[in-house]
């Protein structure tokens, strides 16, 4: 009898008491908002939103300020995350619902892939290959049933789906209300009335924090949350909130109480994760990294008519544009092992999605294992000093699409300079000096012809060496007539 109570004393201990790890391998904890715009973290200089769970995290590792998508849509700049490789590289260049479509415009826009290749080599296959237990927790959005998580090297999926966005973010987060085909999200079960699809994703994730740290193994765990993604639907007491605030102070840049409500759930749910890793004894041996997959939504929410969804100013236009707005994002990184000793720094040097793959590998201590060829940089060399350089001097877009944003545009980023030509039958090209004009107002292209010209030579020489699918001049198409006065 005192043996069996001495054994169950021991055993309920070490249900609650971390057990010393077994591997040298850190665990991986990648946070992926969807359409979180730059400015809308405290950290990043949001008037409205409190996010004071994300600041404390800047303030614990390294800040991006020069962070971007590798695409201005949700779909593409995940594939970039998952290979490294640059959506126009894959020909997923559009969301999957549209892949197919070309549309009846000036410009046919190119046929795409509407799932991610099983050739491709993913982050979740090569940690899995390398003794991870690998989780995805979220939105998926990278293709068909066959192109889910799973086959790409997944043990578990917990609610990634074909679909970009829940009907709702209320239980059970399906219908066919906001979208024209009935949607869920899957694993969630059971739930309750009221329960909030964020703070679900989350109980999921710490579940599974708790369960592998148990197992002494180390853990991929992918959290990619729906929010803020529309429908714009806050916690009504949140919401309440901001209304209240703003009527306080009506002069802030960003005016949407239901967004900012969104906003700080994803706060309050990033810090539960943050809390639950300090409370199982693993921060010192877990990465974390916080990002979003393009620029915040400028347009409305059908839930609430004449209501902009998003502000991204200073930074101009918004989700599917390749101007600032559209493209650059929050990214914050913890890497405990790997970082500067002086934390809270920022680091201005251009990075993008597609350096999220070697990066992870090499701090994990796998890049040596994988010889996938990849569009991204390891970053480790600015997380030990930010003010280090890259052997990289451009960053480059291509969106050969049309979104309420924009028309078919490519783009490239060198230094301080940005080029924007659109790909119609009349050429346009822009020049900006991001440096001084953060807000890309004053359309350089004649007066810095040689720079416009040099740049226009990269960015060509780019799109031929990934072979990136251009749109084509619609032969039926017919502009609309205007009415003559």
């Amino acid at each position: 009898m005192r043996i069996s109570l001495s054994w169950l004393i021991a055993a309920s201990l070490l249900a609650i008491v971390p057990v010393s790890r077994a591997s040298d391998l850190p665990n991986v904890v990648l946070i992926v908002a969807d359409d979180l715009g730059w400015a809308d973290l405290g950290c990043y200089g949001s008037d409205l939103h409190e996010t004071p769970r994300l600041d404390r995290f800047a303030s614990e590792g390294i800040r991006f300020t020069d962070a971007y998508a590798a695409s201005p849509v949700c779909t593409p700049t995940r594939a970039s995350i998952m290979t490294g490789k640059h959506p126009a590289r894959l020909h997923m260049t559009i969301w999957r619902e549209a892949a197919l479509e070309r549309g009846k415009r000036e410009l046919l826009e190119p046929v795409c892939l509407d799932s991610l290749p099983l050739e491709e080599h993913t982050l979740a296959e090569v940690f899995k290959e390398n003794g991870y237990h690998t989780v995805h927790i979220g939105k998926w959005h990278l293709g068909r049933a066959e192109s889910y998580p799973q086959p790409h090297g997944f043990h578990e999926n917990i609610g990634g789906t074909l679909w970009g966005a829940p009907q709702t973010f209320f239980y059970p987060y399906n219908g066919d209300d906001y979208y024209p085909d009935w949607r869920y999200v899957p694993d969630l079960e059971p739930g309750e009335e009221g329960d909030y699809l964020t703070d679900a994703l989350t109980d999921r994730a710490l579940a599974i924090l708790d369960r592998e740290v148990k197992a002494d193994r180390p853990l991929f765990l992918n959290l990619w949350y729906h929010t803020v993604h529309t429908p714009t639907e806050g916690k009504p007491e949140l919401v309440a909130k901001y209304e209240a605030k703003l009527k306080a102070r009506p002069g802030t840049i960003q005016k949407n109480p239901h967004y900012a409500a969104m906003v700080e759930s994803l706060d309050q749910n990033v810090g539960r994760v943050l809390d639950r890793i300090e409370e199982l004894g693993i921060s010192g041996e877990t990465i974390v990294v916080f990002t979003s997959d393009n620029g915040g939504f400028i347009n409305t929410c059908k839930l609430h008519p004449g209501l902009q969804v998003a502000n991204n100013s200073p930074l101009r236009s918004g989700k599917g544009s390749c101007y600032e707005g559209g493209v650059r994002i929050p990214l914050i990184v913890r890497a405990p092992k790997a970082s500067a000793p002086s934390t809270g720094r920022t680091c201005d040097t251009p990075v993008w999605s597609c350096d999220l793959y070697p990066t992870l590998l090499g701090l994990a201590g796998l890049g040596e294992k994988d010889d996938n060829a990849v569009d991204g940089l390891d970053l480790a060399p600015l997380l030990a000093d930010p003010d280090a350089s890259l052997e990289r001097d451009a960053l480059f877009f291509h969106y050969p699409h049309y979104y309420p944003t924009t028309s078919p545009v490519s783009a490239v980023r060198q230094e301080n300079w940005k080029l924007l030509e659109y790909l119609g039958l009349g050429g346009k090209v822009e020049l900006f000096d991001l440096t001084n004009d953060l807000g890309e107002t004053r359309n350089l292209a004649d007066s810095q012809s040689e720079k416009r010209e040099e740049l226009l030579t990269r960015l060509h020489a780019w799109r031929a060496e990934v072979d990136a699918s251009m749109p084509e001049p619609n032969p039926d198409f017919k502009p609309k007539k205007t009415k003559q006065p």
